[in-house]
């Protein structure tokens, strides 16, 4: 039986409703960030989130991290239902299951005070820095690996080391769940790494669940999985697939899946739609290998234009060669009789073309 998932959301939907003063009055707009997005995490996976800019990767971590509500949909937590808490147990949730990492360290962090004063600062709060847990602060500069740092302050760190400070304070409360919104977005690519490297020994170490909002293109090669979210939707999912090499060992190599929402709708790639000139509609037609996507054969009254003696239209792939056609697929490998299926089908009108084997034109 398959353990149920860390994070689960299913149709989560959330709309913004934005005022603009016009004069004596005042005009609502609604944005609507997140249209649909289903998306389920492992216990202990550590998950990359891309997309361009609006396209409702920030609003899915604010939900997941308590500090939003959805407007519709259900988004669980670790068996928690998010949008059914009261404030208070929100508050709740997020001191005890919840660690965060910003882009700007300097967001976590204090200036005045050393990088262990700035770990300390929310075991004090809390109030868990009794005497069993003094030590606590020291432990986290020391898993970042910045113990050496640990008096220094806020302009005397690197960008780099204000980061591993961020991280060491979001790890205080020792939470179930990091979320980090483009923890590397100020760093330089060297730098970058290390703090994907230190995010991954995290992971592995405490079985730490993580889920990072990115904009860098490697981060496939950090993680266990990146999702692709699209217009308030999950569009595709990048996973690992191991295969065996020339050698004795395995090859790793990124295989891109585009994601089936629980309605069973799909988000075809524009740059595909525009190649194969796709528009509104497309021709559905079920195969041995599995379902065929394609344009339709003809454009309407293309049919009756054929009959009437005007250009034939031109030729399409047809499902019949896909069930026809040897395994693998190859245009070499056809049969002559499948050739000439696929010709009679998509010359309506016509009079067949028989195989010159069995004694036809």
């Amino acid at each position: 039986m398959a353990a149920e998932p860390f994070i689960l959301c299913e149709n989560l939907v959330k709309i913004y409703r934005i005022e603009e003063a016009h004069g004596s009055s005042a005009k609502s707009t609604e944005v609507q960030a997140l249209q649909g997005l289903d998306l389920t995490v492992a216990r202990g996976e550590m998950v990359g989130v891309v997309g361009a800019s609006g396209s409702g990767k920030s609003t899915l971590l604010n939900i997941l991290g308590g500090l939003d509500r959805p407007t519709g949909g259900r988004a669980f937590v670790d068996g928690k239902e998010l949008g059914r808490m009261t404030r208070a147990e929100l508050d709740h949730y997020r001191l005890e299951k919840v660690g965060f990492v910003w882009q700007q360290a300097g967001r976590n962090l204090i200036p005045y005070l050393t990088a262990l004063e700035n770990v300390g600062l929310p075991l004090m709060i809390s109030g868990r820095l009794d005497q069993n847990a003094r030590r606590r602060p020291a432990e986290l500069l020391r898993m970042v690996e910045l113990e050496e740092r640990a008096h220094h302050r806020l302009e005397e760190l690197s960008g780099g080391e204000q980061q591993r400070v961020a991280i060491a304070i979001a790890l205080a409360n020792q939470p179930c769940l990091l979320l980090a919104d483009e923890p590397t977005g100020e760093l330089d690519t060297a730098t970058a790494q290390t703090i994907f490297d230190l995010l991954r020994k995290l992971n592995q170490m405490l079985k730490l669940t993580i889920v990072i909002v990115s904009h860098d293109t490697t981060i496939a090669n950090r993680v266990d999985r990146v999702v692709a979210v699209r217009d308030g939707k999950l569009a595709s999912e990048t996973v690992r697939k191991t295969v065996k090499g020339a050698g004795k060992g395995e090859e790793h190599h990124l295989v891109e899946l585009l994601v089936l929402d629980s309605a069973g709708r799909l988000q075809i790639p524009r740059e595909h739609l525009e190649r194969y000139k796709i528009q509104r509609r497309v021709q559905l037609e079920e195969t041995r290998r599995g379902i065929l996507i394609r344009p339709p054969e003809y454009e309407t009254g293309a049919s009756e234009a054929a009959g009437a003696g005007s250009a034939e239209p031109a030729v399409s792939e047809s499902a019949a060669a896909w069930d026809d056609a040897p395994e693998p697929w190859n245009l070499a490998d056809r049969s002559r009789q499948a050739v000439l299926r696929v010709w009679n089908r998509i010359r309506p009108g016509k009079k067949p073309v028989r195989d010159e084997k069995e004694g036809g034109a």
